[in-house]
């Protein structure tokens, strides 16, 4: 069975609702759009579902205005595309970097719906943060404000292989990929190099560690059933001292074009 790209996924607002696309451009940083903006504690430290799952009720939407932020029983909210706004330090795990703040009424807008004081920075016009060269090689790969690297593929037959250990089926937004490919077997993308989509390459590079996340519903900030100890079971990294679920990738050839929903992919495997 060939391999296909089966969903695209942006996320504008590091830990908000994500959008499903049906066709993305590859920016230097990973997708078009894709984590360019973050709440922040007033100290420069970010917040995701980790802390507060209720980010997960902010509904983003790109529109001709800008992006759109909404959230039930509050008034929208709309952020410009353009990278302007004070400068300002944010730390994302261990890297410190610059952020852009989108003013008063935005922090007012956020902080009203989590419940306390908190700021929305965006990432500047040319991000001074990389991915780690530990793991993406000595090629530099920006990126905004992702945890660690630009782009985060999952294999549908993995979640399939997941959920017939599970109680209860998960869907795949818990793991919020930005792709996912079909026609793969269970847990093959653990032996994957690279994926070739037309003009674009993906190397994987390392695999993603997972969190509580994956245990948040999507729409309601609740939590539910956490998958992580039946992943414990079989997914266990020893090198990473985490349990494992898809696989991280960074742009080596492509930064310009497009994918698209359904395109075939070429699978490079490790040697």
């Amino acid at each position: 069975m060939a391999s296909t790209i089966q969903e695209l996924n942006i996320y504008p607002l590091k830990s908000a609702r994500g959008i499903p696309q049906t066709r993305v451009r590859l920016a230097a940083t990973g997708f078009e759009w894709d984590r360019h903006w973050m709440v922040i504690r007033e100290d420069g430290t970010f917040l995701t579902q980790r802390t507060h799952p209720l980010l997960t009720r902010i509904v983003t939407e790109l529109t001709g205005d800008g992006l759109l932020l909404t959230a039930a029983g509050f008034e929208p909210l709309v952020l410009p595309f353009a990278p302007r706004g004070a400068g300002r330090p944010v730390r994302i795990w261990k890297d410190d970097c610059q952020g852009l703040d989108q003013g008063d009424e935005a922090a007012a807008w956020v902080s009203r719906v989590l419940g306390e004081p908190v700021r929305i920075v965006r990432t500047p016009a040319a991000p001074d943060r990389r991915a780690s060269p530990e793991y993406a090689g000595p090629n530099p790969s920006p990126i905004a404000f992702p945890d660690g690297y630009p782009i985060l593929v999952c294999n549908r037959a993995s979640l399939d292989d997941l959920n017939g250990r599970l109680p209860e089926a998960l869907p795949m937004e818990r793991f919020r990929p930005s792709l996912v490919v079909d026609g793969l077997s269970p847990f093959e993308e653990d032996r994957i190099a690279s994926l070739e989509i037309g003009p674009v390459v993906l190397t994987l590079v390392k695999p993603c560690t997972r969190c509580i996340i994956p245990s948040t519903d999507q729409r309601t900030g609740i939590r539910g059933l956490d998958p992580l100890p039946v992943l414990r079971t079989f997914r266990f990294d020893r090198k990473l001292l985490g349990v494992t679920f898809g696989e991280n990738a960074v742009i080596s050839r492509g930064v310009g074009e497009f994918l698209e929903r359904g395109a075939p992919c070429q699978v490079t495997y490790d040697n």
